[in-house]
């Protein structure tokens, strides 16, 4: 039987590092609230903090582990390099690896994704031949990619074998540790979700309370009534009971303590299955059906 999941619950990646499970998300919060907002998150227990770039916030954000004052190697810190309207290539990736240890002060970062597979195909080896070698530099620990379709995952897994044979083999050409994509009942890819699977790789689910758009939801609610949980919680556990890393966001306190009251009840295998739908509906962008020419 699977041990109980608790707010300390890790995955561990194909790195070798521990990922939390739950993860606290600060895409659009404003960066002179990211401070306040993640240092609750962090007394409260949350253990993994997700940023990137293009939020404009991963100073402040950062600056939450200090001013925690839980110890930096207890923190999971994530960033990403830009997405569609910034270049993306070699160069511009370990320029932005050190933008991001310089804006975060925390000495080395914990997880580099690539933000979308837009930019075409050179930019998208570029960006991951730099991100390995930022690993090599001991600047990053784990690397990974976001919002990738299979076409983009296959295409980055040939290169990866081709940086192998060029650079002195296996390892050398990187290790894909996680792919963030949006994830809940009503978007589930499973054909992402079973070839991240097959090769070890964590699954983060972003928009996993699907922006509160699917709140009210017949089964959802009925749920939600019968373990005195909100429907955000429920959506929440599904996300954890499904093996994914769901990360969720808010800049209020109370919601923050909700969003991480995951623990103290199960839905069962069947409840799982039959939130969980065939549909095919993203509340956010979706990257992952661009062409890989774009």
């Amino acid at each position: 039987m699977a041990p109980k999941l608790t707010i300390n619950s890790t995955v561990k990646l194909n790195s070798g590092y521990e990922l939390p499970l739950l993860g606290f998300g600060v895409y659009q919060t404003p960066k002179q609230q990211c401070l306040e907002v993640c240092t609750e998150a962090l007394k409260i227990g949350y253990r993994h903090i997700d940023s990137a770039s293009d939020y404009h916030n991963q100073g402040p954000s950062a600056a939450s582990v200090p001013a925690s004052g839980v110890p930096r190697p207890d923190v999971f810190f994530t960033t990403k390099v830009p997405k569609r309207h910034y270049p993306l290539g070699y160069a511009h990736t370990l320029k932005l690896v050190e933008l991001a240890l310089e804006e975060t002060k925390l000495g080395y970062l914990d997880l580099v994704l690539i933000h979308s597979p837009y930019g075409g195909a050179e930019n998208r080896k570029g960006a991951w031949r730099a991100l390995v070698e930022s690993v090599e530099a001991g600047k990053v620990r784990s690397i990974g990619i976001s919002n990738y379709g299979i076409h983009h995952l296959e295409e980055l897994e040939q290169y990866i074998a081709q940086l192998e044979a060029e650079r002195g083999g296996k390892g050398k050409g990187g290790i894909i540790s996680v792919g963030q994509w949006e994830v809940h009942p009503w978007l589930t890819r499973p054909d992402i979700v079973q070839w991240c699977r097959a090769r070890g790789i964590a699954v983060e689910a972003y928009c996993p309370i699907v922006r509160g758009e699917r709140f009210g939801e017949p089964k959802v609610k009925a749920l939600a009534d019968k373990y005195g949980k909100t429907e955000a919680q429920i959506l929440l556990r599904w996300s954890l009971q499904r093996g994914f890393v769901p990360l969720v966001k808010s800049v209020t306190p109370s919601r923050i303590a909700e969003n991480a009251g995951l623990y103290d009840f199960e839905l069962t295998e069947a409840e799982v299955e039959d939130i969980t739908t065939t549909d095919y509906s993203p509340c956010a962008w979706d990257p992952t059906v661009s062409p890989l020419g774009n």
